[in-house]
């Protein structure tokens, strides 16, 4: 089972979320791939994700999160030792959506939602200091990301195996030869490179 996170002010109708799912339909495994619209409210975003991950076995389970999604994402691997890979994750989200304190709109629907100043202890209660098992994590690093520091990725998960990519942008907009590989992590058979 793979479990999408999105990224803030983002939706199931991402790039990389759809791509995922076409890729999964594609292998005729639609029904191990969810991806929820997560709540504004990272405790709730958390709850949503966690009861969805519970559901299934951990070792059935790889966690793909993008930029904040992938800050829940390395929380829940932590919390249940799940496999989780990375795309261009949010480390230490707090500062950064700090900013963002206020009324936004989603990237793909347009939809208002508000990050409320109180969401940023809820991130402050989900951080993680580091990871405990590198081997469980895949981090997929654009050297080019324009919202995140990639450096602050390769030094937040040591050991984990990693794919650093040379420029790229913080939605990878490249992501499509980097389907396989993240499926083949996630366990996935019939997933070529």
């Amino acid at each position: 089972m793979i479990l999408y996170l999105h990224g803030f002010r983002s939706s199931p109708l991402s790039t990389k979320a759809r791509m995922m799912g076409e890729r999964m339909a594609a292998l005729g495994r639609s029904a191990e791939y969810l991806c929820p619209q997560l709540p504004a409210s990272p405790r709730a975003a958390f709850a949503l994700a966690l009861s969805l991950a519970e559901a299934q076995p951990a070792d059935q389970l790889c966690v793909v999160g993008s930029s904040l999604g992938g800050f829940y994402a390395t929380a829940l691997a932590e919390r249940l030792g799940c496999r989780a890979v990375l795309l261009n994750p949010a480390v230490w989200p707090m500062p950064t959506l700090e900013r963002q304190v206020g009324v936004s709109t989603d990237y793909h629907t347009g939809a208002p939602f508000e990050f409320k100043r109180e969401y940023i202890a809820e991130l402050q209660e989900l951080a993680v200091e580091s990871i405990t098992q590198p081997q469980r994590y895949f981090l997929l690093a654009a050297s080019g990301d324009e919202v995140l520091d990639y450096r602050r990725m390769l030094a937040h998960y040591p050991g984990a195996h990693t794919h650093l990519i040379d420029g790229g942008d913080h939605a990878i907009s490249d992501f499509a030869q980097y389907i396989d590989p993240v499926l083949q992590f996630c366990g996935v058979g019939g997933a070529a490179r």
